[in-house]
């Protein structure tokens, strides 16, 4: 077959391609053309950088002398990707944003795509006043250069995967692999391709179906979106999955005790860190448990209290005309109203309005006699203490915590409080993230674990 012949044959594969991708508006189909040399290129230029195609391909076609080979030329360049044997993979690369440039034979892909969302975002999940104040971006090339710049090891590795769904969205693996456990990156490639899902959006999707049980209250993984956590946990000998498109990465496994850390904590001295997590904790115990407890005593063993303390509880519930626990019931519902209106409003609005609204309408449930003034100080003090968890994930789980805790201990008194938080404590013993146990007090690497093995 000679040059000509070919010249006829391998254009019909572009036009079988192009076809597949018609009739989208953004399909460019393109043959360029000087002294005996044609090269063909096809691209959606929604998606491609068009001053890189002319910089890269078009201009120096042109520009190139004769006697250079064009051909060697694009195959040399470091935008070159590897080529899919199949057409349906060739053309999941083509909307991803490369290239397909077609010479003679020689068949390549080039990545040149084109990042509308490749700047660095400021941290608003996890904001802190010590410590880097951006995060990540929504664009997975920007992130890799974000880790790369902050861990200069070797042995980091970032290995990318294309998920198996609708959007065929590429997904990265961060871990450094002289400090990660072999058996635990195995389970987490497994649980990765076994995926069986339509559409993966972001971080938090893919989060969601990773967990392995629909009904699970507690996160098995971690999502963030701070620099510092990624690097902190991967020091730590831990997996950090990142989504093309999601500005969030998810860390895994994960202990319970991982939720309760702030990244401040590395920033001050111990004692400093010592108090703040002995107020963390505390506020933890506080959320879960406060409501019960004021349920528990105030309806089956009021002699807990101090006879002047349990004298004044019951003189402020003088009026009201239900139940304590209906009373806890309203009141905690009224502050999930108040904190979901307060996440959905404008960031304009939404203090003034959940302020104003919760002042408002605490004050005349009060006058109205439905609810006492020392059960406005317990679910302020509840509210408060749900702040002070740093990870909005525990945070949730927390909150669906003590309304189960509040069920026990209205129908079985102080000992349904033992009971259901004894039920709860061993839930998360038995439960585990990625094969490592969920509620362990400390976390071993696998240098830690050598060493310990040598000594």
């Amino acid at each position: 077959m000679d040059r000509s012949e070919q010249q006829t044959v391998m254009p019909a594969y572009l036009n079988r391609l192009a076809k597949q991708l018609e009739p989208s508006a953004d399909v460019v189909k393109k043959t360029l053309k000087r002294k005996g040399d044609i090269v063909h290129i096809l691209y959606l230029k929604s998606v491609v950088d068009m001053m890189q195609l002319q910089a890269i391909v078009v201009k120096p076609f042109y520009e190139i002398s004769e006697d250079q080979d064009f051909a060697e030329y694009i195959k040399c360049l470091p935008y070159e990707t590897k080529m899919p044997t199949g057409d349906e993979e060739v053309l999941i690369e083509i909307t991803k944003g490369n290239v397909f440039v077609m010479i003679g034979k020689q068949i390549t892909l080039l990545e040149l795509k084109m990042v509308a969302a490749s700047a660095v975002q400021e941290a608003k999940m996890e904001p802190t006043i010590h410590g880097p104040q951006l995060g990540l971006s929504e664009s997975i090339e920007t992130n890799i250069n974000l880790i790369r710049q902050r861990y200069h090891q070797p042995s980091l590795i970032i290995e990318t995967l294309q998920l198996d769904e609708c959007s065929n969205r590429s997904i990265a693996l961060f871990y450094d692999k002289d400090r990660v456990k072999p058996k635990l990156l195995e389970n987490i490639k497994k649980r990765l391709k076994t995926l069986d899902v339509e559409l993966v959006q972001g971080g938090a999707d893919l989060q969601y179906y990773l967990n392995n049980k629909k009904y699970s209250l507690f996160p098995t993984s971690l999502l963030t979106e701070r620099p510092d956590r990624i690097l902190h946990n991967m020091t730590a000998g831990k997996v950090v999955i990142m989504v093309d498109g999601s500005p969030h990465a998810i860390i895994a496994p994960i202990v319970f005790f991982d939720f309760m850390l702030s990244m401040e904590d590395t920033y001050y001295s111990f004692w400093v860190v010592m108090l703040i997590r002995f107020l963390r904790y505390g506020g933890l115990l506080t959320c879960i448990m406060l409501p019960a407890m004021y349920v528990g005593i105030t309806s089956y063993t009021p002699d807990v209290f101090r006879t002047e303390l349990a004298l004044t509880v019951a003189a402020s519930r003088i009026g009201v005309p239900y139940p304590s626990f209906i009373e806890v019931f309203f009141m905690l519902v009224f502050i999930e109203l108040l904190t979901e209106a307060s996440m959905r409003l404008p960031t304009m609005i939404s203090a003034t309005a959940t302020t104003v609204g919760g002042l408002i309408l605490g004050t005349a449930a009060v006058d109205a006699a439905l609810t006492s003034n020392i059960m406005v100080i317990v679910v302020s003090l509840v509210a408060i203490s749900t702040f002070v968890i740093p990870i909005s994930e525990m945070s949730y789980a927390v909150r669906a915590s003590r309304f189960m805790l509040l069920l026990y201990t209205t129908a079985f008194g102080l000992a349904g409080l033992v009971l259901g938080t004894l039920g709860l404590v061993m839930y998360l013993i038995n439960k585990d993230s990625f094969g490592e146990p969920y509620l362990r007090m400390f976390w071993q690497n696998r240098q830690e674990e050598l060493k310990a093995d040598k000594g």
